[in-house]
């Protein structure tokens, strides 16, 4: 009874006991995830690299390829987390696997840092300048609107 008491008078001051954390196999829970990551990585990856081959940047223009390759990627991903955090659809690998893992891929910030480098480093430090700012607000645009109107096709197919 005196536990009772104790427990009682604890929680009252806000202080709650927790069971403690079971020790589990870590890649029984983790390691699927982690694959799923890895494969949809590679294949977001390899889907980039054939957009750069398919439409490759002339030196010192614009990146275009690697801003509608971020824009879009990121559009595809504003859709991707509202359906499944909106309705909660699909597997548990099902985000892991094609947002982190596909779309994480096929975005390139690392092709855009070092897009805006050589861009600067051979004096066109204006087109940086643009190709760093357009990016990232085309980027966060992209994700707002697809997401914004991704929730209002939900809302009006479930009305």
């Amino acid at each position: 009874m005196a536990e009772r008491t104790a427990l009682n008078a604890s929680t009252e001051r806000g202080i709650e006991r927790r069971a403690p954390a079971r020790r589990g196999v870590p890649w029984r829970t983790q390691g699927p995830v982690l694959a799923a990551i890895a494969v949809g990585g590679a294949l977001g990856a390899c889907a980039r690299y054939a957009t750069a081959l398919l439409w490759p940047t002339a030196s010192g223009a614009f990146p275009w390829t690697t801003f509608w390759v971020n824009v879009s990627g990121c559009a595809v991903i504003g859709v991707l987390m509202v359906v499944i955090t909106d309705i909660g659809a699909g597997h548990r690998l099902v985000r892991p696997f094609f947002g982190t893992g596909v779309l994480g891929g096929f975005t390139t910030f690392s092709t855009y840092t070092v897009d805006i480098e050589r861009l600067t480093d051979t004096g066109r430090a204006t087109t940086g300048l643009l190709d760093l700012v357009a990016t990232a607000l085309g980027a966060l645009a992209a994700v707002w609107t697809t997401a914004h109107l991704t929730r209002r096709v939900i809302e009006w197919r479930t009305s």
